[in-house]
């Protein structure tokens, strides 16, 4: 009886332990009427320091889309949080912001690098977090340590068509789309999701998702 007492305890411990059945969210966001990049001003005319054939960037693509999950078990965070990441960067070359969308988890940091051959500036008036790194010129770069969730509205004050967001979240369950517009989460044990799709310039999208005890989750979504 003692030795079978045993193995039911053994058991028991085991199945506690064994982590629960995984599976991934992919999918594809689609978004109609995406427009196309149009000149940008010349902020310095005349000068010899004057860039040429600056683009504004084009509005409503599904890459300036982020598929995240709103809220996972702490267990699952501490786990992604483990995986190395690359630091994003919001690049300023041809008088724009390079991408135009950063995603990142709240704490994180985001390099602001200077590509140009003239000056720029970089800040943020947003109340998520606001900051300004002042003036500084090509092959210089300075850093954004983000502590809050939210969005974040990135400008430079010498070109005021330059904009670009950072959208600061609160776990790493989230994707960029790719250019086809397909994206894929990492492994979440089974269960319910709320899954949110935003988007600078369009309506954010929010989907219930069911993630099964076997087998992963495809979606298509559309703004």
């Amino acid at each position: 009886m003692r030795r079978a007492h045993l193995a039911l305890s053994l058991l028991a411990a085991l199945m506690c332990a064994a982590p629960a059945a995984a599976g991934v969210i992919r999918g594809t966001v689609r978004a109609s009427g995406a427009q196309a990049p149009a000149p940008a001003m010349n902020a310095y005319p005349g000068r010899a320091n004057a860039m040429s054939g600056g683009m504004r960037p084009a509005r409503g693509r599904a890459t300036d889309a982020v598929a995240y999950v709103a809220r996972i078990p702490a267990e699952v965070e501490s786990t992604l949080a483990r995986f190395p990441v690359t630091r994003p960067q919001l690049a300023q070359k041809d008088e724009m912001f390079v991408p135009r969308v950063v995603a990142i988890v709240r704490g994180g940091e985001v390099d602001f690098p200077n590509r140009d051959p003239i000056y720029h500036n970089v800040f943020s008036l947003s109340p998520t977090k606001r900051f300004d790194l002042g003036k500084y010129r090509q092959g210089h770069s300075k850093a954004v340590r983000f502590d809050r969730t939210g969005v974040v509205k990135v400008y430079c004050d010498i070109h005021s068509e330059m904009e670009a967001f950072v959208l600061v979240l609160s776990n790493h369950a989230f994707a960029l789309p790719k250019p086809d517009g397909s994206f894929e989460l990492p492994d979440l044990p089974a269960g319910s999701y709320e899954l949110r799709v935003w988007h600078p310039d369009l309506p954010e999208i929010v989907r219930t998702v069911q993630i099964p005890e076997q087998g992963d989750v495809q979606v298509e979504l559309a703004f």
